[in-house]
């Protein structure tokens, strides 16, 4: 995807980041290269979400679907094995995550993987039954353009929906750390279409677009872990995180660590995490009838 647009302050668990677009860092914030270290960090939280998306859009069996920034294809797995598709199109702009997504269907499996942009998307108009976009909008330079895309490739009366971390509202997985972190006067670093995700921002977004019967839902899951330590090993691959801890100390990090566990109420057993997503659907219109 091209870079993002202008400088903005968004709001990440209550309190005011910067986010600073279009240069080397925010490029890397956005792809999410490796496959396994995302898998580990957040392909288990959008199954747990993805799972109840997928009932609450209610799309029939058999429909043709476009899976756009499918990356590690946790969500593209969850089609396949939920809802009996005649096919997939699964894009992502990362070579890397698509090599990994391919290990996790047979061979037989009715997907296709390809390299491709959210914004111009490599499918003919009105080819699918639906498109989706799953913890994606908020990388998306310019959001409205994404959806328009969806919108172009579904059939008429087709289905158009998403959904991504309520970052804004503190349901981002990561929030606690995020938070300390804040505590500490360590900006973490936010998606640069942070704004987008929130459900008046969504549901605007595909009113304007042109999509009718739009609605919008949250969503919210719980995540085991096995310990703190599997949660903290399960936030080290992040990029919004992991550059913030690079540049903290020894004894920054620890206290960092300490002050989570601490908000999390960690002890020395399982621990169960909390998160909240924002979901949107619509109905593409038949223009020909109306």
């Amino acid at each position: 995807m091209p870079p993002f647009g202008n400088r903005r302050t968004c709001t990440l668990t209550g309190a005011s980041i910067s986010n600073v677009p279009g240069d080397a860092v925010n490029d890397d914030l956005r792809r999410l290269d490796d496959g396994a270290a995302y898998e580990l960090m957040m392909g288990r939280w959008s199954v747990l979400v993805g799972a109840r998306f997928i009932d609450w859009i209610a799309v029939p069996d058999a429909a043709r679907w476009l899976d756009v920034g499918c990356g590690s294809g946790a969500f593209t797995q969850l089609l396949v094995e939920r809802c009996r598709p005649a096919d997939v199109q699964a894009f992502d702009t990362s070579a890397e995550q698509l090599a990994y997504a391919r290990t996790r269907l047979p061979a037989g499996a009715p997907v296709t993987w390809v390299e491709g942009d959210a914004m111009r998307l490599p499918v003919a108009d009105a080819s699918c039954d639906a498109a989706v976009m799953a913890l994606v909008l908020f990388f998306v330079p310019d959001p409205a353009i994404g959806v328009a895309e969806m919108c172009r490739a579904v059939r008429p009366d087709g289905v158009v929906a998403a959904y991504h971390w309520d970052v804004a509202g503190g349901g981002f997985p990561l929030a606690d750390i995020a938070s300390e972190m804040l505590e500490l006067g360590v900006s973490p670093r936010v998606p640069p279409s942070v704004d987008a995700s929130t459900i008046e921002a969504s549901a605007a977004l595909w009113k304007e677009a042109g999509l009718r019967d739009v609605r919008t839902c949250q969503i919210t899951v719980r995540r085991a872990f096995e310990s703190f330590d599997d949660y903290w090993r399960s936030a080290e691959p992040s990029k919004s995180l992991r550059p913030m801890f690079e540049v903290m100390d020894a004894e920054g990090r620890e206290r960092l660590k300490a002050n989570v566990r601490r908000r999390l109420r960690a002890g020395d057993g399982a621990l169960s995490v909390s998160a909240r997503a924002n979901a949107v659907c619509g109905i593409r219109r038949d223009h020909d009838v109306e």
